[in-house]
């Protein structure tokens, strides 16, 4: 059984885009817009060579909204994949739900069993690679990531993005960081032990 970690994307592994024309932090909607945060690409080896395997799992929402296209979102996520490989760093899966409840897109409008807080596609992860979740932990910035984690039996640690404040509050992590760098330390340090 193989240990991981799961991420979140956007406030976690990359910055939130403002977009002008609703007053709110993203996704990014293009490639151009991409800026992975700083620090991320040093912690993500350090986790890689400590063993861990690395997923990627991401709530979508915004073609179902009407903000960008699929199109956008798997371009994006291109991107991504390629600036990770260009560094040496291998996700072994990426999970993205694209659906919301209250988007305008009919057929990506309504509620499924993959958005986080469901542990849906944690579950789908362990099962695919052997993954123990006891030994694995969940990354992100809102408390439905939180929730996700805790759902599926993984230790959990939220990263203060200030622009997700308003999506956090009621959850209960196991750990507070500002950072990614400050999660993959508490992670190692905990590996070391047990």
């Amino acid at each position: 059984m193989q240990k991981a970690v799961f991420l979140d994307r956007d406030g976690v592994l990359n910055e939130l885009v403002l977009n002008p024309s609703t007053g709110e932090y993203e996704p990014p909607h293009t490639p151009e817009d991409l800026r992975i945060l700083p620090d991320v690409i040093g912690s993500l080896k350090i986790l890689q060579g400590a063993g861990f395997e690395l997923f990627l799992v991401s709530n979508q929402p915004d073609y179902a909204k009407g903000k960008t296209t699929l199109e956008g979102i798997h371009a994006v996520n291109t991107r991504f994949n390629q600036i990770m490989t260009l560094e040496g760093i291998h996700f072994r899966g990426y999970y993205f739900c694209f659906h919301h409840p209250d988007g305008i897109v009919p057929e990506y409008s309504f509620s499924c069993e993959c958005r986080k807080p469901s542990p849906f596609f944690l579950l789908k992860a362990a099962s695919k690679y052997h993954i123990d979740l006891i030994r694995s932990w969940m990354i992100g910035d809102r408390d439905s990531d939180i929730e996700c984690g805790k759902a599926a039996g993984t230790r959990t640690i939220i990263i203060e993005e200030p622009h997700s404040a308003g999506s956090r509050g009621s959850s209960s992590p196991d750990y507070t960081t500002a950072n990614l760098q400050e999660a993959a330390t508490i992670i190692i340090c905990h590996s070391n032990l047990i």
